[in-house]
């Protein structure tokens, strides 16, 4: 890189990052450090475009209309679990596997390719097959896909870790976040803007869109500047994994964080239902636009604010998110228990799922922020193979809980998780406080 290039580089980083302080990298070594604006930039980039990927594959909104559109409807409640959890249970085996090599960005750029080839194998099945074949084409290929995002959550967090100072993380995850949120709004305006129900050639082709968002992002990626970390040598990858759990036994300030990162999932789980009364209330083709278009604007308004929030106090992020998701949760549930579930009409879910947007988004980036503070070298590494592979399994049996609750009412299910939001809270206040312990 030319010397003008970096100077132009290292002026827009201290523009984003109100470079002042002197000593800002005292927690990763000044080799990093000198490289710190470059990989800024390059994660940023990478990160913007695979969180606009995940928008436009949505399981709460895009895949789950794509499986009507196709036919196979009764497949919709294994998105979201597979989604979520086929990325996250396997990832103590993979964090000891990973956390074996010195450098560990090419985990997460070969994970962001294997993301681009399922996605593809999606458009394919939808463009290929017809109902419940082209449903188990989908679900095949989402359970692939989940398993290529855990080696980039596990290596993501580890590469920032070693490539990104204290009190800049949160912003590089908020400016992502906004950035991605706001390009798909405006795309989600061009695709969506006087048009009725989608047919499948239209999704066809927001896979394949998705798909090469992610190749490019493993590119970008790969130009990461990453210095040589810690190893382990030598142990067997599950042996390490087993060992790993003894960390929640162990580790009393991590497993607080286990806990209240369990009870804050209903910022996560609540989407859908929301979704579901909305398609009660007015089942029209357009409502999947204006879904899309609130969860764009919830991310792209809220999470640069919640990033530099969480350079301050992750903790205190993660308490503000979880009360305003457990607010927004109880709110409909009493009003739909009061006025029926078609109060406010079709509208009053799309607005109600834009302000769950907007704390799910506080809660996503509070925890992750407060993650990566709070262990350094390969501790890093466990600690987020351990809470995902435990949080992974505690959702499979959340969803089930919710999926029995849901026989009774989708308003039942809202106010139960609403309540475990507040309990999330008040879990958090009992968090000791990470982002400015250094």
């Amino acid at each position: 890189m030319s010397v003008k290039n970096r100077d132009a580089i290292d002026q827009l980083y201290s523009l984003i990052a109100n470079e002042e302080d002197a000593r800002v990298c005292k927690d990763i070594p000044d080799e990093a450090c000198r490289e710190v604006p470059r990989n800024f930039f390059l994660v940023l980039t990478s990160n913007i475009l695979t969180k606009l990927g995940d928008l436009l594959i949505s399981p709460k909104t895009v895949l789950a209309w794509l499986m009507s559109a196709v036919g196979a409807p009764a497949l919709v409640a294994w998105l979201v679990p597979i989604r979520e959890s086929g990325s996250m249970v396997p990832q103590m085996v993979i964090a000891a596997w990973v956390r074996r090599k010195a450098v560990r960005k090419w985990f997460w750029t070969l994970g962001s390719f294997g993301q681009a080839l399922s996605v593809a194998a999606m458009a394919a099945s939808v463009w290929f097959l017809q109902g419940y074949a082209a449903g188990s084409g989908i679900i095949l290929a989402l359970i692939a896909f989940s398993l290529a995002r855990g080696f980039c959550s596990v290596a993501m967090k580890d590469v920032q870790g070693k490539c990104i100072p204290k009190t800049r993380r949160g912003r590089l995850s908020g400016l992502a976040t906004t950035i991605g949120g706001s390009l798909t709004v405006i795309m989600t305006v061009l695709l969506f803007w006087d048009q009725g129900d989608p047919g499948l050639t239209f999704y066809t082709l927001l896979l394949l869109l998705a798909a090469v968002l992610w190749v490019i992002a493993g590119f970008v990626f790969a130009g990461v500047q990453e210095f040589e970390g810690e190893t382990d040598g030598g142990s067997n990858a599950l042996t390490q994994a087993l060992q790993s759990l003894s960390l929640l036994r162990d580790d009393v300030p991590f497993r607080n964080f286990v806990i209240t990162r369990a009870l804050l999932l209903c910022s996560a789980l609540a989407s859908p239902y929301f979704v579901v009364l909305a398609q009660q209330a007015s089942d029209v083709g357009w409502m999947l636009g204006v879904f899309l278009l609130a969860s764009s604007l919830a991310s792209s308004l809220s999470a640069s604010f919640w990033g530099w929030m969480a350079d301050v106090s992750s903790r205190k992020v993660m308490i503000r998110g979880a009360g305003m998701a457990s607010t927004v949760c109880i709110g409909v549930g009493i009003i739909g228990l009061i006025w029926g579930t078609d109060a406010g009409g079709a509208w009053f879910y799309p607005v109600a799922f834009f302000l769950l947007g907007i704390a799910h988004s506080g809660v996503r980036l509070g925890r992750k922020t407060y993650l990566v503070d709070m262990a350094g070298g390969n501790k890093r590494t466990d600690y987020t193979a351990v809470s995902n592979t435990v949080i992974g399994l505690l959702l499979l049996v959340t969803g089930g809980f919710t999926a029995w609750l849901s026989t009774i009412s989708e308003i039942t299910v809202i106010i139960v998780l609403g309540v475990m939001g507040a309990a999330g809270m008040i879990f958090a206040i009992r968090l000791p406080d990470v982002t400015t312990d250094v």
